[in-house]
């Protein structure tokens, strides 16, 4: 069986990194006995022609995707479009936009199959076993699928109590090198489950209550074939791992065994953290953590079931900044009950932290969360179900208090002030007046992304890249300079630099073709290929 799977369109304000999901479930693929490929969108342009060419040249029985509420709407779609290059193709969807919503995805979507409803990768094993035939469907515990005009849910699946019988996420299938490129780190996780019950979020619904963990040798196994790509930033994204103090030292001393040099963060609460945990996690390459503070109004916490103290959010910044460790919080804008005088706690709660970085997010009430199926008992009103807005960067909620345009506005002037300060070190760098060595990586850094996430999602490399008559790649480089700059404006200084960049990291190359040079993109750079 043939199944390709769908990276559909990320935006670069999200970090697109390699989709942990997405190698999960071809990781489930390929272990069922399926042949796989991934047809990533991320980092490539997406465009039906070019879905219709790649299905042309692999012909796969199967195709399906995975996403969150933010890309669901092109995920769909390009579902749809495969149904009708192929209306024989089974398509597939999973995720936890889709597994909460499905009868609505299954209804708007008439060229989607079927939905695969929670943790997927047990599902997936059975769909392939019984290959997807329809008459075997309704056997299957944890899918949504259509019989006639009906949709029908069959019993939801078990999750799977040993993470240790799941392979290891499948990111040879990747364009990795792509990925590398963009900078962003790359995510595992360390184990599934959570006990809290945020009323904002999906987790605890999506992977269950009970915290279930991966074995610390699997967990390591897998940084190492990370770092065998020649990658050395890796995040840890559950939210837990910090909370299981046996967990962390089992993983951090296997890491200093086999005497892996890495950077790492990590996500954590702030009720779990302790000052020797932190530490050993700083031994090992850890050097920052991200907690996820939402409020600086105690109430506001409460209301809203996070679990945490104020002063627990105070002690667990000042743990981390005794070891050493960079903080970083983020904050919720427009929780249930928000008012001017909410915001304002806020803002001044965040500065009172001292020399840490943090953000405010808007908040979007994804399918299967509490506030959304029971936002008749908070005060709060969602203004529309476009969910192409549900990225945390939009206002799409408004309280008794406080307009969508209140709220927008508090987020604006924040990142107004942090704007003004950028730009005046934009400004310097190009006039090269800018002294500070890291300002002036800060603003390379971020006209390199940018560029390159061009050169990716616009299939730059691939259009502009061939050079007929050339025999040497050298001599190929000051005519791909100037073809990058007029495809996408930037300046000549950054693309010198990102394309020197980008070639001695052996993430393009030059390819001999017929009678000329062929610029690519790389799979990866895997030290033993």
């Amino acid at each position: 069986m043939r199944v390709a799977i769908i990276a559909s369109p990320y935006p670069l304000e999200e970090a697109p990194a390699p989709p942990l999901g997405i190698s999960y479930a071809a990781a489930a693929f390929e272990k069922a006995g399926a042949e796989v490929r991934i047809f990533d969108y991320i980092v490539s342009r997406y465009t039906p022609e070019k879905l219709a060419k790649q299905i042309d040249d692999f012909r796969p029985q199967v195709v399906g995707t995975s996403s969150v509420t933010m890309n669901f709407p092109i995920a769909a779609r390009i579902l749809q479009t495969v149904k009708e290059i192929d209306p024989r193709i089974v398509t597939v969807i999973g995720g936890p936009h889709a597994s909460f919503d499905a009868v609505n995805t299954l209804k708007m979507y008439p060229g989607i199959d079927l939905v695969v409803i929670g943790e997927g990768e047990a599902t997936i094993a059975e769909l392939v076993a019984t290959r997807f035939k329809k008459e075997s469907l309704l056997t299957i515990r944890g899918i949504a699928t259509r019989n006639g005009h009906d949709i029908l849910f069959t019993p939801p699946r078990p999750l799977i109590d040993d993470l240790s019988t799941l392979p290891q996420p499948a990111r040879h299938l990747l364009p990795l090198s792509r990925y590398q490129a963009l900078g962003f780190p790359i995510s595992i996780i360390t184990g599934r489950g959570c006990p809290y019950q945020c009323i904002f979020c999906q987790g605890r619904r999506m992977v269950g209550s009970k915290m279930r963990h991966r074995p610390a040798h699997m967990v390591v196994d897998e940084i190492e074939d990370i770092l065998s790509y020649g990658i050395d930033r890796i995040n840890i994204a559950d939210d837990l791992f910090v909370s299981n103090k046996r967990k962390v030292r089992e993983v951090c001393q296997e890491i200093e065994r086999r005497e892996l040099k890495f950077t790492w963060s990590a996500f954590a609460r702030v009720n779990t953290v302790d000052k020797e945990t932190l530490a050993t996690m700083k031994s090992a390459g850890c050097d920052a953590i991200s907690f996820g503070v939402e409020s600086g109004n105690q109430e506001m916490l409460d209301r809203i079931k996070k679990k945490i103290t104020l002063d627990q959010v105070r002690r667990a910044v000042e743990m981390c900044q005794e070891v050493g460790l960079i903080v970083h919080c983020s904050f919720i804008v427009g929780l249930p009950g928000e008012s001017p005088e909410t915001l304002e706690e806020t803002k001044r709660f965040a500065e009172s932290l001292g020399k840490i970085d943090y953000g405010f997010h808007l908040l979007a009430p994804f399918p299967g969360t509490t506030v959304r199926e029971e936002v008749d008992k908070y005060d709060l009103e969602i203004l529309t179900d476009d969910w192409s807005l549900y990225d945390a960067n939009h206002a799409i909620v408004r309280t008794s208090r406080l307009s969508a345009e209140e709220i927008r506005r508090f987020v604006d002037d924040f990142e107004g002030e942090i704007a003004e300060a950028w730009e005046q070190k934009v400004s310097a760098y190009f006039a090269g007046s800018l002294k500070d060595p890291w300002d002036c990586l800060r603003v390379e850094g971020h006209f390199r992304t940018r560029l390159i996430f061009n050169l990716l999602s616009g299939d730059v490399i691939e259009r502009i890249g061939f050079f007929p008559g050339i025999r040497n790649w050298e001599d190929t480089l000051p005519s791909l300079r100037e073809r990058i700059h007029l495809e996408t404006g930037d300046p000549h200084m950054i693309i010198e630099k990102t394309v020197h960049d980008i070639i001695t990291r052996g993430y393009i190359k030059p390819f001999w073709q017929g009678d000329g040079i062929r610029w690519k993109w790389t799979h990866n750079n895997r030290r033993d290929e």
